[in-house]
């Protein structure tokens, strides 16, 4: 039976039917059938817009991004796709936060569905801190179709790891 490390959490008949997907070598062709495109997404000032955007359409009271880029050292041995950070600066009397987003590099080549929802998975944060129902209504007010998203772009990470994925 094949292991499914990023699907462990989800039902037993999804978890069969991506091990069917794979055993028929036909995981693939289900990705690229649903997820045909790629983003042009491809600079740090360019994703920096991109994530503004969102931002400003959804979350206009939440903090403002000071950066926003793709990092090649965040990966899946981290077990991070993207990270949300304050770095915290004295200027003159007072402590300055900065908001910082950091997506992994491996957006750069994914669908534009992948990247919108890690994006708003991380622009959720500058609301809501941790994973709770809260954060998870507010990632499907920007994105409605995000849990399907969560599902297959976990799939996409399944395939990857297999022998011989393209």
């Amino acid at each position: 039976m094949t292991a499914l490390r990023y699907l462990q959490a989800y039902p037993q008949h999804l978890q069969d039917q991506i091990r069917q997907l794979i055993a028929s070598d036909r995981l693939g062709d289900y990705l690229r059938q649903r997820y045909a495109d790629r983003h042009q997404v491809q600079s740090d000032k360019a994703l920096y817009a991109y994530a503004q955007g969102l931002r400003q359409e959804y979350l206009r009271s939440a903090p403002s991004l000071d950066k926003v880029l793709f990092d090649n050292r965040l990966d899946l041995t981290h077990r991070a796709l993207g990270l949300n950070t304050a770095v915290s600066r004295v200027q003159g009397g007072k402590l300055k936060a900065k908001k910082e987003i950091r997506i992994a590099s491996l957006f750069k080549d994914a669908a534009p569905q992948f990247l919108r929802m890690i994006v708003v998975h991380e622009l959720a944060h500058l609301k809501e801190r941790d994973h709770s129902k809260a954060f998870y209504q507010l990632c499907e007010h920007m994105e409605p179709a995000y849990h399907q998203l969560e599902f297959d772009l976990r799939v996409y990470l399944t395939y990857r790891e297999l022998p011989g994925a393209t």
